[in-house]
């Protein structure tokens, strides 16, 4: 046999895969939330338990649904840090709608409202998108600004208080849409997947996800390839306030009430599962089953402080802050390479 017949290169397809192949960015919430679900069995076993975890999970649903909004915000360059607001704005509304007494029907005043809310959250949101692209303000400075004005309202139709569901026939047929289950599934972790699948084909299958990554990678690329930056990213925003008026729709059935300090922090919270779930927060990287995962750590991490006495309950802000530090790091560190 030929020196050249041995020299030849395998076929690369069949080449064995190496640690390098792996694209760690997109794996390492996934191996983060294996670790935590194993030092969380050490803290206390009843934690692995099926119902601890589904309550974890069920629990994560606004963050995580907030967080997949965010994850299209973020991926295209931008940042929306009015998303608590907003769904506080969003479900003090959709509270005095039903309190109005407009429709007589139960069940279409319950449609109606719901409806309505997701309208609000996306009307919201291409008021932020606007304010952006239109107004050319930077994004932290815009939605800081539309932070103050959702709030602000929130303490003007509340008075300060909390704005409640009178209608107990009404909260009684809502309720089981936050805890009731399909299946045996609870409703919140159905909703969680069909809006992160939802959001999974847009970004990753149609030519506007394609858009939405190529903005937020090169801005200027993208301009010269002829896409329209100002729609793709207000776009996004919409999307946003989709997702907010998707959380309301969850918030609402389970207190039957809001107030003016509802949503406090959460913009945090999605954010940080953004970045831990590998979106790059500089733009151009967009991980929607990460941004699920990275939820579901953040609820994980303030379930094993509930159920161990490592660290106190009223630090899980402040864990949460170190996590978003963290995640920065290692993500910049693994761009590195």
């Amino acid at each position: 046999m030929s020196s050249a017949a041995t020299d030849t290169p395998s076929n690369p397809t069949k080449a064995p895969k190496t640690s390098r192949d792996w694209d760690m960015a997109a794996i390492a919430p996934f191996i983060a939330l294996a670790l935590l679900l194993v030092l969380g069995y050490f803290a206390n076993p009843n934690f692995v338990t099926v119902a601890n975890l589904s309550n974890v999970v069920t629990r994560s649903a606004f963050i995580a649904i907030i967080a997949l909004g965010a994850t299209y915000v973020m991926t295209a360059g931008g940042l929306d840090l009015s998303v608590g607001s907003m769904l506080a704005f969003v479900a003090s509304l959709m509270i005095m709608f039903m309190n109005s007494g407009q429709i007589a029907d139960p069940m279409l005043m319950l449609l109606a409202a719901m409806g309505l809310a997701l309208l609000l959250g996306a009307a919201c949101g291409l008021f932020n998108g606007i304010i952006t692209t239109v107004g050319r303000i930077e994004p932290f400075i815009a939605t800081l600004g539309t932070m103050g004005i959702y709030r602000g309202l929130t303490y003007w139709l509340s008075q300060g208080g909390a704005i409640t569901v009178r209608d107990r026939e009404l909260i009684t047929l809502y309720r089981p849409f936050y805890s009731g289950s399909l299946f045996g599934v609870p409703v919140p972790i159905i909703v969680i997947l069909a809006t992160a699948a939802i959001c999974a084909f847009v970004l990753y299958r149609t030519r506007y996800g394609r858009h939405v990554t190529a903005v937020g990678s090169n801005e200027d690329v993208a301009r010269y390839s002829g896409i329209s930056i100002n729609r793709v990213r207000t776009i996004t925003y919409v999307i946003q306030g989709l997702c907010v008026g998707v959380a309301v729709l969850l918030y609402v059935p389970r207190l039957g009430s809001t107030s003016a300090t509802t949503g406090s922090f959460w913009e945090l919270q999605a954010i940080t599962a953004v970045v831990v779930g590998g979106t790059a927060l500089r733009g151009g990287v967009g991980r929607i089953w990460g941004t699920v995962c990275g939820a579901i750590i953040l609820e994980v991490v303030g379930n094993i402080l509930l159920l161990s006495n490592f660290i106190s309950e009223y630090l899980i802000g402040a864990m949460q802050g170190a996590i978003i530090i963290i995640a920065m790091l290692v993500q910049r560190s693994l761009m590195r390479k």
